[in-house]
C-alpha cells in the first residue's frame, strides 16, 4: 500500500519524538511540526483507521508495527541523505531540508545504491 508522503512525515515524526521523549502525544507532534493542534488530531485519526498507530485512553501514541515499519524506513532515509549531502559540501540545514523531500520520492533501488556507496566510502 502506498503511503501519502504526510503520512510518512507524521509517522516518522512519532518515531523521532518516541525516540526522544519517550511518550508522544498528539500536542507534541503539532508542537514539533508547527501544526494546528486540529490537524494533527485529524491526521492522528486517519492513521489510527489505516493501522499505523495506536493511541490509548490517556493520548499515548504509538506505532504499530506497520507503522513502524514505514517510519524507520523514511527516518533512515533521512539522515543517510542528510550525511551525504554534508558530506557533499551542503550545510546541515539544507541537506536535511532537500532529504525531507527526497526520502519520499527516491527509489528503493536508488537509495539501496546510495546506501552501499555511502558504507563503502565512510571513514573506518
Amino acid at each position: 500500500m502506498k503511503v501519502q508522503e504526510s503520512a510518512e512525515n507524521y509517522l516518522e515524526t512519532i518515531l523521532i519524538l518516541g525516540i526522544r521523549n519517550g511518550n508522544v502525544r498528539s500536542i507534541d507532534i503539532a508542537n514539533e511540526l508547527n501544526f494546528s493542534k486540529p490537524s494533527v488530531s485529524v491526521a492522528m485519526k486517519n492513521l489510527r483507521l489505516n493501522g499505523y498507530i495506536h493511541m490509548d485512553h490517556d493520548g499515548l501514541i504509538t506505532l504499530t508495527d506497520a507503522g513502524r515499519e514505514i517510519a524507520e524506513k523514511i527516518y533512515e532515509r533521512h539522515t543517510l541523505l542528510t550525511e551525504l549531502l554534508t558530506i557533499l559540501g551542503v550545510s546541515p540545514e539544507t541537506a536535511s531540508e532537500d532529504a525531507c523531500r527526497i526520502e519520499h520520492v527516491i527509489s528503493s533501488e536508488s537509495f539501496d545504491a546510495i546506501k552501499r556507496h555511502v558504507a563503502e566510502h565512510r571513514p573506518k
